[in-house]
């Protein structure tokens, strides 16, 4: 059987398990399966075990590679899997010898990275929108975060290396792109931060017809990012911010760098320089020591910041975080409480999705029948359209999590 993928986690992993495909044919690997793994939660760590379990009874033989953040992080989890052959850490998977070689286990020390690996991916299987790592790695040490032990410390992909990748996308017929990395407003290039590479992007890519962010982190956006929202339409109007909390407190204690007001004075600001902008956010329920009072300011903040997509994460703790170490809530009452927050944002997005109603929307069609407008709403397409292909459409209803197209 040729060499298969299987990714876990956030549009970063999507990038890198392409680069990593090369990096393994170009090694001489022809038969295997690598699982790129996600250690943002312990569920998706469970999975991915599981997944690995699943695929030595589906094919027997055949020799499984783990990688990928979760590998980087704990090794010897993977290692003494008996379904696994081999684990290779986060930078030895670009590693063309590291595929060469026979050790079972090439996990090298993430924290001495300082540069970053360009992926020199221009094509993304099964994917209409063209994704461009900017930046790996965090600087930051958040108290519930495991991954800056999977990605090591901030690094960025100089600006003349983005255009680049960016021109190969636009080449191989992408409209729409994608930047994308662990923190990318810590994007840097000498003095240049994430809003000049914007700008750089825009000006030296003319036929570039959508540019997009993936997650930010609000407190970090420059006055560059902030201007080229307010002045040029190709940047698409929806933020995905990383507010993990509304409650100042834990806030505090998940060793975040804004406040409540911070929050929602970025998402006024933002909403003033540009009208039709649409924010979602990743929001934890359950963090320890969290009471019902300070989860309620986590339910507050979708309407004080006018949140309408939601990433709700249950609190997971994870081994060697300060947070795993606090008082820990019931699970019971963690589920509850992530339940009763996604059930606000599943609200919050139907009243958005009913102001849509009526409008007209440049749709960019995707695979499945569906698209996505500028503010990254989904839209259920009314007949097939290749993929690729960016229309203005009639949104003629929706069902509650779908606009409808005409």
């Amino acid at each position: 059987m040729p060499l298969d993928v299987v990714t876990f986690g956030c549009r970063l992993n999507i990038v890198e398990s392409e680069a990593v495909r090369r990096e393994a044919e170009a090694a001489g690997v022809t038969e295997a399966v690598i699982v790129n793994t996600c250690a943002v939660t312990s569920e998706a760590v469970r999975q991915a075990r599981q997944a690995i379990r699943r695929l030595r009874r589906d094919r027997p033989g055949t020799q499984i590679v783990v990688t990928g953040c979760a590998a980087q992080a704990d090794a010897a989890q993977f290692a003494s899997m008996p379904e696994v052959d081999r684990v290779l850490g986060n930078e030895d998977k670009f590693d063309r010898a590291a595929w060469q070689r026979a050790d079972r286990v090439a996990v090298s020390d993430i924290m001495t990275a300082t540069a970053m690996r360009p992926q020199a991916v221009d094509t993304l299987a099964g994917h209409t929108r063209g994704f461009v790592q900017v930046q790996n790695g965090c600087d930051h040490r958040c108290t519930f975060c495991i991954i800056p032990f999977g990605r090591g410390n901030s690094r960025s992909l100089p600006i003349t290396q983005v255009v680049a990748q960016a021109r190969r996308l636009l080449v191989n017929g992408y409209r729409e792109i994608v930047l994308t990395g662990v923190d990318i407003t810590r994007y840097a290039d000498g003095d240049l931060r994430l809003g000049a590479l914007v700008k750089r992007l825009l000006r030296d890519l003319p036929e570039l017809e959508r540019l997009r962010l993936s997650s930010i982190d609000s407190v970090e956006a420059d006055r560059d990012l902030l201007d080229s929202l307010a002045d040029e339409p190709r940047l698409m109007p929806h933020l995905h911010l990383s507010l993990q909390h509304g409650d100042d407190l834990i806030l505090k204690r998940m060793k975040r760098r804004h406040t409540r007001a911070d929050a929602i004075r970025f998402c006024n600001e933002v909403r003033r320089l540009r009208p039709d902008v649409a924010f979602g956010a990743d929001i934890i329920a359950g963090f320890p020591t969290e009471d019902e009072a300070m989860f309620a300011r986590s339910l507050d903040l979708v309407d004080e910041c006018g949140l309408t997509q939601l990433h709700v994460f249950p609190f997971s703790p994870r081994p060697g975080t300060p947070a795993a170490r606090m008082p820990q809530l019931d699970p019971r009452l963690i589920k509850e409480r992530a339940r009763r927050l996604r059930d606000k944002g599943d609200a919050a997005l139907a009243a958005h999705l009913a102001s849509e109603v009526g409008a007209r929307r440049r749709v960019l069609a995707e695979r499945g029948g569906i698209g996505h407008t500028e503010q990254f709403l989904t839209v259920k397409l009314a007949a097939p359209l290749a993929p690729g292909t960016i229309l203005d459409l009639h949104m003629a209803g929706h069902d509650g999590r779908y606009l409808l197209a005409a």
